[in-house]
């Protein structure tokens, strides 16, 4: 059975509704099964940068600390709630251990391949994917480099700036459309060598017309239908032993719960 962490992280967000992630992430806390979920107690200050490049660096390496305690807890496949997408690295560091030659799935508008340098934020979410390929060191134990790039998958990615697509070049990493492509992900996956499939979802993915919630909406998602099809077909391919959904943005507390139908279906598909 899977597990639930939910963590309401808003410090590695570039948004400037950054903060808004919190009642997000509280309102799919609620409808969590309580026995099996666990909820970080995310610090409410900025924090500082440290000299690392990253913003807010500081909390997020407490938080981070936090997150990698309560993974720890379940040798049983986990679901990470955010919150922004900088709680993935963590998450996927974790399903790392759980199986040999982990592949990931990012299923994300914005595919987070940038680091110190490139990031236009500095904002650890535009990091995310590349931390978990080692390419961001921030000195706080935020990039685990765990992954073998020809086992990642970006999958809905199209908003990525140049400096991510010129990442995704250099290691080869592949991408694909929903539903377009939904066939030759899965023959990617079914074709590789991997032992155990994450999966993160960040909301953006999905076309604005399925949720209102949406820091940066990008037009031309998938369907949450499409959406939770292709993740079906993906762990018929290779089993899963772990994910996140990430990005969650309601506009108030009160309108947190106005799309819990389709996330709660996300949710379901990555459980």
């Amino acid at each position: 059975m899977t597990r639930f962490v939910v963590v309401p992280q808003w410090q590695g967000s570039a948004s400037s509704r950054a903060m808004q992630l919190i009642d997000g992430a509280e309102a799919l806390a609620g409808d969590l099964p309580r026995p099996r979920t666990v909820v970080i107690d995310v610090p409410m200050e900025a924090g500082e940068a440290l000299d690392t490049g990253v913003l807010r660096a500081s909390s997020l390496g407490r938080i981070r600390a936090q997150l990698e305690a309560a993974l720890s807890l379940s040798d049983e496949p986990v679901l990470t709630v955010g919150g922004d997408a900088g709680v993935a690295p963590a998450a996927i560091a974790h399903a790392a251990g759980r199986c040999a030659r982990l592949a990931v799935l990012w299923i994300a508008a914005h595919p987070s391949l940038h680091d110190t340098s490139s990031s236009p934020s500095g904002a650890f979410e535009t990091m995310a994917l590349g931390a978990a390929l080692g390419r961001t060191d921030a000195g706080l134990g935020l990039a685990p480099g765990i992954l073998a790039p020809e086992r990642v998958l970006l999958a809905a990615a199209r908003a990525a700036d140049t400096a991510e697509e010129a990442v995704a070049a250099e290691l080869g990493i592949r991408a694909f459309t929903i539903p377009g492509d939904t066939d030759a992900l899965v023959d990617a996956l079914s074709a590789g060598d991997a032992d155990g499939l994450y999966v993160h979802v960040d909301v953006a993915a999905l076309d604005p017309s399925a949720i209102a919630g949406l820091v940066r909406p990008v037009p031309f998602g998938p369907s949450v239908t499409e959406l939770t099809t292709a993740i079906a077909r993906a762990r018929e391919a290779v089993p899963l032993v772990g994910s996140s959904l990430s990005g969650y943005s309601p506009a108030s507390a009160t309108a947190a719960t106005d799309d819990l139908g389709p996330l709660l279906r996300i949710v379901g598909a990555l459980a």
